[in-house]
């Protein structure tokens, strides 16, 4: 359970920094982020596995490449739905989304790591 709450506080505080980072990205403040984080885990959850399914054929044209697309425009939905999370134009999401699919991993990594003692 404490895993699950680091990791979470972690991505709010990555989004936080996306949009500081990324022109064309505003977010009010910490507690914004965090329902940010909730509804993006929702949308990974329910919409992405379909939209996946359904631009398989163009993932599979142009080499996996079009799946950066699906993340942006996935990006773009979470913040229509998210208050105080804005997103001003396509790049600004495509490349906030590209930050988070690059650095998520390692928020995994740290906050699943167990000791074996």
């Amino acid at each position: 359970m404490m895993n699950l709450l680091v990791r979470w506080v972690l991505l709010a505080l990555l989004i936080m920094l996306i949009a500081w980072v990324i022109p064309g990205i505003t977010i009010t403040g910490f507690l914004a982020a965090m329902v940010v984080v909730v509804i993006i885990g929702i949308v990974n959850l329910l919409i992405r596995p379909l939209v996946q399914l359904i631009s398989l054929p163009l993932n599979i044209l142009t080499l996996g490449i079009f799946s950066l697309i699906v993340n942006a425009l996935l990006f773009i939905l979470v913040a229509k739905f998210s208050p105080g999370f804005q997103i001003d134009g396509f790049w600004s999401g495509f490349f906030g989304a590209l930050i988070l699919s690059i650095v998520s991993p390692f928020i995994d990594k740290i906050t699943w790591f167990k000791k074996t003692v």
